[in-house]
């Protein structure tokens, strides 16, 4: 699966946007407008990528979590 990575130039939108792309794979877009401020945070937005993969996982292991409650309720009736 590839990444895909777009540049804009847009003053109505945030300095970064992490979307769902074709063909379901990641698209990134990096807002050019806001380059002073992503400058000033790219050691911070480095970072987030460290913490992403475990705040995803927390979330997945909760809705998993809640399934599994469901599938028990389900098996129960």
């Amino acid at each position: 699966m590839e990444i895909e990575f777009r540049v804009i130039d847009d003053e109505e939108l945030p300095p970064v946007i992490i979307k769902k792309g074709e063909n379901d794979s990641p698209k990134i877009i990096i807002n050019n407008y806001h380059r002073v401020w992503l400058c000033l945070n790219r050691g911070l937005i480095n970072g987030i990528f460290d913490v992403l993969p475990k705040k995803i996982t927390e979330l997945l292991d909760a809705y998993l979590r809640e399934q599994y409650g469901y599938e028990i309720m389900d098996r129960r009736e």
